[in-house]
């Protein structure tokens, strides 16, 4: 079954409006209406599958042009209520939930393809909370206004963001990606062809997905295209581990890249909708809608598939641990061999999460606008309301900085202030002045299609494009450097025979180098 969820909203025009299309076989629903109500249904009939798929986009592209965002799909309890008859069991101590927090759990997904044995020796992470995070202040069990510290309109509802040390990025479902300071200030600002859903940074390097299976590098003046997926699917997550690239899209595939570009494995998983994606030196963890599913690293053999409540929208990790935002109004959490460990429950279905390691705290968001923090063992603390949309997508800035970042169905990137001071004072409506950032960078850089040519090296590295078989593959001529050692070089830029210009070049613990700064092609 396809799920596919739009809004309007234009507070100007008062318009809060949403249409859901649910594709089943032959069968198109349609459910349609102002936000906050069931809205109106409708069901058609069509003589194939095929047809209906057709029909059902073309409705979607009508509803894209009239201005509706495609956002992460919430649980209808209109045209599918189902209650599970079990949720997993806790594996670690107790968890204390609060009354007030109503027990609503939707459609278990499939069985797992391989159950995994609980093990003696994974801890949960409810028994590594420190004394002092058991010691929290007592927040209001009532909902308040969150406290942030600034906010950024980009203009449309916005996917990607991914924090540096200093500096901050988003992409929204425009394709414009924005890089702003830790005030809210545009530095840079690219326009890409197609919507952007996730963005991944590796030390100085920050890659970009589309939505037509394309993955740029922003890293220099000009954004480059680093990477093509063969399928040419919209993605909806990346990951880097080792140099290479994992990359999960719309139709639940997930493929693992090497530096140079090229395919080395596809998988498809059981569910479609591979919204999140992490990985680490064992394996790619991947997200999707009937659960999470780990493959190792080097040939893509499944080792575990375990179902989750409902749908997995973004995820995260620390060292040993998995969280995972549902459609089933929790954050899970998993050992990373698959073993369940500890459940967080919302109010609604969980977009995103994000983890402080060194407070023992969790925060979740919501499609109804607010955001959540819990302890480690389960306990909810507050929620709070943005004031500025669904986040759906949170990251925190560092740890010890107290600064989460939500980018929202509504075009905004805010950063709220997390500390238990800012909360416990917003609580008491004592809220920070909220600063609106204004864009007044004027400049808005396309990709480069081309390079800039010059004809004398005067100064750099010189590099080399050459076939190796099948392949168009780039060295370094430059005296000083591994000459057995490949670049990592833009595909669509290589030509054979062609010599570059690079201003620096970038050694790897993996043995290939990564260019940092401008391109240019001697002639």
């Amino acid at each position: 079954m396809e799920i596919y969820y739009l809004e309007y909203v234009a507070p100007e025009e008062h318009h809060h409006k949403f249409y859901e299309l649910r594709v089943e076989h032959q069968t198109v629903k349609i459910r349609f209406g102002r936000i906050g109500t069931e809205g109106t249904q409708q069901i058609k009939e069509y003589a194939s599958p095929e047809i209906a798929e057709k029909e059902a986009h073309k409705k979607l592209k009508e509803k894209q042009k009239k201005g509706y965002q495609l956002t992460i799909n919430p649980v209808s309890p209109v045209i599918s209520p189902v209650i599970p008859s079990e949720i997993p069991t806790v594996a670690s101590a107790p968890v204390e939930i609060p009354v007030e927090i109503p027990v609503e759990i939707p459609e278990t997904a499939a069985t797992p393809t391989k159950k995994i044995r609980k093990s003696s020796k994974t801890q949960s992470p409810s028994k590594k909370i420190s004394a002092t995070s058991q010691n929290r202040p007592q927040f209001p069990l009532e909902p308040f206004v969150a406290p942030l510290r600034w906010q950024f309109a980009s203009g449309f509802s916005s996917f990607g963001l991914a924090v540096e040390q200093e500096n901050c990025w988003l992409g929204n479902e425009k394709g414009r990606v924005l890089k702003v300071d830790q005030k809210g200030e545009v530095l840079e600002q690219y326009q890409l062809p197609r919507a952007v859903k996730s963005i991944v940074t590796d030390g100085i390097w920050v890659y970009v997905g589309c939505d037509n299976g394309v993955i740029y590098d922003m890293t220099g003046k000009m954004p480059y295209v680093a990477y093509e997926i063969e399928s040419a699917a919209d993605i909806f997550g990346l990951a880097i581990a080792g140099g290479m690239l994992g990359v999960s899209d719309a139709q639940g595939g997930l493929t693992k890249i090497d530096p140079e570009g090229d395919i080395l494995w596809q998988r498809l998983s059981t569910g479609k909708q591979g919204w999140m994606i992490c990985s680490d030196a064992q394996g790619f963890y991947h997200g999707h809608s009937k659960g999470l599913t780990m493959y190792e690293f080097e040939q893509g053999r499944q080792l575990w598939q375990q179902p989750t409540i409902g749908k997995v929208l973004w995820g995260c990790q620390t060292e040993e641990f998995l969280y995972v935002a549902t459609s089933g109004k929790q954050v899970q959490c998993f050992s990373k061999t698959g073993q369940f460990i500890n459940h967080y429950l919302c109010d609604a279905s969980v977009y995103a999460c994000a983890v402080d390691t060194a407070q023992n705290l969790i925060f979740a968001s919501d499609s109804s606008g607010f955001i959540y923090g819990f302890q480690m063992s389960g306990k909810r603390l507050w929620k709070a309301s943005t004031g500025c949309g669904s986040a759906l997508s949170l990251q925190l800035a560092g740890s010890g900085k107290n600064q989460l970042y939500l980018a929202t169905n509504q075009g905004i990137l805010a950063c709220m202030e997390v500390s238990d001071r800012a909360l416990l004072e917003a609580a008491q409506g004592q809220l920070p002045e909220r600063v609106v950032v204004e864009n007044s960078l004027t400049t808005v850089t396309a990709p480069r299609q081309d390079l800039e040519k010059i004809h004398q090296a005067e100064s750099g590295i010189l590099l080399e494009c050459f076939r190796q078989g099948q392949r168009l593959r780039v060295r370094v001529l430059s005296p000083g450097y591994h000459t057995d050692w490949m670049v990592q070089f833009p595909r669509n830029l290589r030509q054979e025979g062609d010599r570059y210009l690079v201003e620096s070049l970038h050694e790897s613990s993996q043995g290939f180098y990564r260019i940092q700064g401008d391109i240019k092609r001697l002639v």
